[in-house]
């Protein structure tokens, strides 16, 4: 009996499954209903087009980045801002960015600093597979010669990205490879000298701009690339060429670069407020941002970097080191004997852009005031949540917008505009070249100001009006004036970064403690501040004026590729 079942039993079996593998290419073999076809791209025009605008946004190569939305250009509105591997704050929680202060990057791990490789060569690569299919799509030539201007724009920005990260970068060209090609190419690997790779970038650039709209329209959206935006990278990579550390550039070729957007008669400095411009999507100051909206949001601000007595989580807390860079409102900086700074009272009479970036002891918050004061500061480690208690006695006010719910924000907050490019920017550009190449109250040729009067354009936007500087100023002062216009100017934007390091002052700042302060109530109302080191071992080293080249890129490449020296 058994013998009669087991033979029948066998077969049923095998026939099952010849019936499953006879079927098994009907049954996978369908059009997925959830996705574009990758042939669409190259077929349909509108399909083009969206594939193109998605290229502004790059891939989520690492975890606690992309919150919301997949990252952009650079970093960004992320739980830990780049501001966060520099003298301008620390993450309260650390996220990888601890051991960057502590100068302990190696090849195997860059922390938060490690997906900016592979997020540009890919996307570079996307860019040159669009620009090979753009050479053959059914599209109007016109529209077809603003479509390559946007995509160049967008490679040449993911060439900045890497070269003021790595320095020379290997340059792929029009290239698109695929698997079947030879990935040990030596070509693929060879890096090109600083010089090449920026003066590469801003060709690039030169063609988008003659190839993109003036403006942004109807039929082209907000949030796209303009002839603006192309010059004012440009403008950005010849200023870098320029500086001690890459010495790939004249200060005069960045004059000229500037001024071109100057020229542009398009932008100026916003009068609605320091504050005010860094949460409205569209101002005559902005020049390139990144928008957001609803389901499609960045981390909610608010939440992350605020107060633990308002249920905030201290995110990036503002060092000391910057807080006591903020000059008097007199213009003088607090070291200065006239100044009247008043160390009883540290916060008051300093430039309002100090109040517009830091909340600290005292600052009106959200129709209260902030108490980070010991003890019982409610804003302190005597507060509730103490362990998102700031390490530094500061939480970050810029970019935070006090209509967003701060509690349970999800999904009602997360939308400021990430700005890449402001006219502010532009004027401080022109200021430091035309500084360093004809001194402070020259006019260069071509050009309709010197570097004086672009600094006080921009001290003087209404609700700042620090004062001028005067004339007779000394081509080291007037170096001075400017770096201290950056570093509060720009502060949180991702500038101190990049701009210790070309300006080759990194071994000076960078080796500097964390800073914070304790503020002590006293039984008389008034406030003691003592200083203390927010986060131990901070350290910087030479060869940290580049960033490592992830190991695993080395290892691809067959030891073909060259890392960066000192790792």
């Amino acid at each position: 009996m058994k013998q009669q079942y087991k033979t029948p039993l066998l077969f049923l079996m095998m026939g099952g499954m010849l019936s499953i593998t006879a079927c098994k290419k009907n049954l996978l073999d369908v059009t997925p209903t959830d996705r574009i076809a990758s042939s669409a791209i190259s077929s349909d025009t509108a399909v083009f087009e969206a594939y193109v605008t998605n290229r502004y946004i790059g891939a989520k190569l690492q975890d606690k980045e992309g919150d919301g939305s997949n990252p952009g250009f650079g970093r960004g509105f992320e739980y830990s801002m780049w501001s966060s591997l520099t003298d301008e704050s620390i993450y309260n929680n650390d996220d990888a960015t601890w051991l960057v202060q502590r100068g302990q990057l190696a090849p195997e791990n860059l922390g938060g600093a490690g997906v900016l490789w592979g997020r540009s060569y890919r996307s570079i690569r996307e860019c040159n597979s669009a620009l090979a299919i753009l050479a053959t799509i059914n599209m109007s030539a016109a529209h077809k010669t603003r479509l390559e201007g946007e995509l160049k724009f967008i490679r040449a920005f993911r060439y900045q990205d890497l070269i003021r990260n790595y320095g020379g970068v290997v340059l792929i060209g029009d290239k698109v490879s695929n698997l079947d090609d030879n990935l040990q190419d030596p070509s693929l690997f060879k890096r090109a000298t600083i010089k090449e790779s920026i003066d590469y970038a801003v060709s690039q650039l030169d063609d988008a701009a003659s190839k993109l709209p003036l403006s942004n329209d109807g039929g082209w959206l907000l949030g796209r690339a303009t002839k603006g935006a192309a010059l004012a990278l440009k403008s950005r990579l010849t200023l870098y060429a320029a500086s001690p550390l890459y010495a790939a550039g004249t200060w005069a070729d960045a004059v000229t670069a500037a001024q071109a957007v100057i020229s542009l008669n398009k932008y100026g400095i916003y009068t609605g407020g320091y504050g005010n411009l860094f949460l409205i999507n569209e101002t005559n100051e902005t020049i390139f941002e990144r928008l957001y909206t609803k389901n499609a949001n960045h981390t909610h601000l608010e939440i992350a970097n605020g107060p633990n007595g308002y249920g905030g989580w201290a995110g990036n807390s503002p060092l000391q080191n910057l807080v006591d860079d903020y000059e008097m409102d007199n213009g003088k900086a607090i070291t200065d004997p006239t100044s009247g700074y008043d160390a009883t009272h540290p916060y008051d009479n300093r430039d309002p852009r100090f109040a517009a970036t830091v909340l600290y002891n005292g600052s009106t918050y959200r129709g209260q005031t902030i108490d980070s004061f010991i003890p019982g500061g409610k804003d302190s480690k005597d507060g509730p949540d103490n362990w998102n208690t700031t390490k530094t006695g500061y939480y970050l006010k810029k970019f935070m917008n006090d209509a967003y719910p701060l509690q349970n924000p999800w999904g009602n907050a997360g939308f400021q505009p990430w700005i890449y490019f402001r006219y502010a920017e532009i004027l401080l550009n022109f200021a430091e070249a035309a500084n360093e190449a004809y001194g402070p109250d020259v006019i260069p040729t071509g050009s309709t100001l010197s570097a004086r009067t672009a600094i006080n354009l921009i001290r003087s936007r209404p609700g700042v009006n620090m004062p001028a500087l005067t004339a007779g100023l000394s081509q080291t002062d007037m170096r001075t004036a400017v770096r201290y216009e950056r570093r509060v100017e720009l502060a949180f934007e991702e500038h101190r970064f990049y701009d210790v390091r070309r300006w080759k002052i990194a071994d000076v700042t960078e080796n500097k403690p964390a800073a914070g302060v304790i503020i002590t109530k006293n039984a008389n109302g008034t406030f003691s501040y003592t200083p203390k080191v927010a986060l131990d071992g901070r350290l910087f080293k030479t060869q940290h004026y580049w960033l490592p080249i992830p190991r695993t890129e080395i290892q691809a490449s067959g030891g073909q590729l060259q890392q960066n020296p000192g790792y």
